[in-house]
C-alpha cells in the first residue's frame, strides 16, 4: 500500500494571516496620513473650544489662522503637492458658497462672534469641505488610485452639477436627492476604484466607496457640531445626535468631489502621456 505524502496547512494560514496584516498595516497607515488636515481640524476645534480666548481674538478667527498655518506647513513639509494645494482651494470656494446660501436659508447658523465672518459665516467653514477634497486628493496619490468604467465628463459633469444645484433649490423646489442618488447607482454602476497597497491591487465599486467616506463624513460631523463648529436649529438648546437623513447629503456631496478630483487627474494625466 503506498504511502501517502504528509499534507501540512499550518504553515499556510500563519503566512496569509501575516500577509493581510501587513496589508492592513499598509493601508491603514496610508489612510491616516491621508486624513492628516482633517484630524488638524478636529484637533484645532477641540482646541479651540477648550482656550479661554482674550477679548481681541475671537475663537472662529483664531481657527482660521491656526488652519491657514497648518495647510501651510502641510505645503512646505511636501505632504501636499501644489496641484492639490489648487484643487483644495477650488473646494474651499465652492463650500464657502454652499455655506453662504445655508446659513442665509437658516440650515445651520455659526453662533460666535468673529472679525473673519462673512454674511454670518466664518472664512474657516470653507477648509471643512477641502478637507474632504485634502483627503480625496492625499488617498488618490498614495494609493495610485484608477478607475474604470468611468462615464465620461458629460454624465458625470451634468449628475455633479445638478446635486450641487439640489443643495439650493430645494429649499423653494421639490427635493430630487432620492432620484439623483437613483442617478448616481445608474450611472455609476460600472465604475470601479483601483488602489494599491504595495504591489497588490484591489477593486471596489465606486458607490460603495460613496457611501463609506459618506458615513465617516456623518461621524465627521457629529464630532464637529460636538465641539461647536457650528450649530443645527434643533441643537441650540443642547448637543444631539445628526439625524442618519444627513448621510445622503454627505453621500451626495462626496460624488461632487471624486467627479471633480477624477477628472482633474484624468486630465493631468492626458497632459503627462
Amino acid at each position: 500500500m503506498p504511502i501517502l505524502p504528509k499534507l501540512e496547512f499550518a504553515p499556510a494560514l500563519p503566512a496569509r494571516f501575516k500577509f493581510f496584516s501587513v496589508q492592513l498595516l499598509w493601508f491603514g497607515y496610508h489612510q491616516a496620513m491621508s486624513c492628516l488636515f482633517p484630524l488638524a481640524i478636529f484637533g484645532t476645534l477641540a482646541l479651540s473650544q477648550a482656550i479661554s480666548w482674550p477679548g481681541y481674538l475671537h475663537r472662529y478667527d483664531a481657527i482660521l489662522l491656526l488652519l491657514l498655518g497648518v495647510q501651510l506647513l502641510m505645503y512646505l513639509s511636501g505632504l501636499e503637492t501644489p496641484d492639490e494645494i489648487k484643487v483644495i482651494c477650488v473646494f474651499h470656494l465652492i463650500g464657502l458658497a454652499l455655506e453662504l446660501y445655508k446659513v442665509h436659508m437658516g440650515s445651520w447658523s455659526y453662533p460666535e462672534p468673529g472679525c473673519t465672518k462673512l454674511l454670518g459665516v466664518p472664512l474657516y467653514s470653507g477648509f471643512m469641505y477641502a478637507s474632504v477634497a485634502s483627503y480625496m486628493c492625499q488617498v488618490w496619490r498614495r494609493l495610485r488610485m484608477d478607475m474604470t468604467g468611468w462615464p465620461g465628463l458629460p454624465a458625470a459633469g451634468l449628475l455633479g452639477g445638478a446635486i450641487y444645484l439640489n443643495f439650493f433649490t430645494h429649499h423653494f423646489l421639490p427635493d430630487v436627492r432620492w432620484w439623483l442618488t437613483a442617478l448616481v447607482l445608474l450611472v455609476f454602476r460600472r465604475t470601479r476604484i483601483l488602489y494599491r497597497v504595495r504591489e497588490k491591487v484591489y477593486r471596489m465599486p465606486l458607490t460603495v466607496a460613496f457611501c463609506l467616506v459618506g458615513f465617516f463624513i456623518w461621524l465627521a460631523e457629529n464630532i464637529a457640531t460636538f465641539l461647536g463648529a457650528w450649530t443645527y436649529p434643533d441643537q441650540r438648546e443642547s448637543w444631539h445626535l445628526v439625524g442618519f437623513g444627513k448621510i445622503s447629503s454627505w453621500f451626495l456631496l462626496v460624488i461632487i468631489s471624486v467627479i471633480i478630483v477624477a477628472q482633474l487627474k484624468h486630465v493631468k494625466g492626458r497632459r503627462m502621456s
